[in-house]
């Protein structure tokens, strides 16, 4: 396809959980046009809250902002927390059983915060994204705590940071033309259909334009 876009995003995220309906209208919009792809980007130190108050204070803010009927919950918080592996490398080691699509971040994301669960918790996590992909937990759980799947997940928070944007999710939406638009923090995703709207009316127009005078001279 001439466009990809990928959602880099933190599985436990309140604006990934946010942004979750809005990425799923664009998968259907764009079906058959797009390449959607999703990539894991993991939150450090500074993007957790350090008490269990502050994360309940963010909660407000952001649920008010997105017209919420319901609050997120913090049962995630701990004191201290520098990263949070389990349930970002249970859902990239579910790629290891053929499971590409949104499901088992989908499923953890909604335990973490809108239900409050520690999927902190390796063996909470891994049981979580095994029912929602239809995998044996333990074949899961130890398939995450390789180092192949750590790798490939801190490899994909490079590229996010490499970016130089700071706010999950990010979408970066790419054609084959070399165009790019990045948007770092949206969770009302209807600026991202615009940019993809246009990159791909932008595509049809070179493939007219080559129906009619073929490729650039080489010299």
């Amino acid at each position: 396809m001439g466009i990809t876009v990928t959602n880099y995003l933190e599985v436990i995220s309140s604006w990934c959980f946010w942004a979750a309906p809005g990425w799923a209208d664009l998968q259907e919009r764009f079906a058959g046009r797009v390449d959607f792809r999703w990539k894991i980007a993991l939150m450090g130190e500074a993007g957790f809250p350090k008490t269990r108050a502050q994360a309940e204070w963010f909660y407000r803010r952001s649920g008010i902002m997105m017209r919420s009927s319901v609050m997120l919950k913090p049962g995630w918080f701990k004191p201290g927390l520098q990263e949070c592996l389990a349930p970002n490398l249970i859902t990239e080691a579910a790629r290891d059983f053929g499971v590409n699509d949104d499901r088992v971040w989908l499923a953890l994301m909604t335990a973490t915060v809108r239900e409050g669960v520690q999927t902190g918790d390796w063996e909470t996590a891994a049981a979580i994204g095994a029912q929602a992909a239809g995998l044996a937990e333990a074949d899961l759980l130890e398939r995450s705590r390789s180092p192949e799947v750590e790798a490939r997940v801190r490899k994909t928070t490079a590229e996010f940071h490499a970016l130089q944007v700071t706010q999950r999710p990010t979408f970066v939406v790419d054609s084959t033309i070399g165009d790019r638009a990045v948007f770092s923090g949206f969770a009302k995703l209807e600026p991202v259909a615009i940019a993809i709207e246009a990159m791909l009316d932008d595509l049809v127009s070179y493939e007219v334009h080559e129906a009619h005078f073929g490729q650039p001279p080489q010299s």
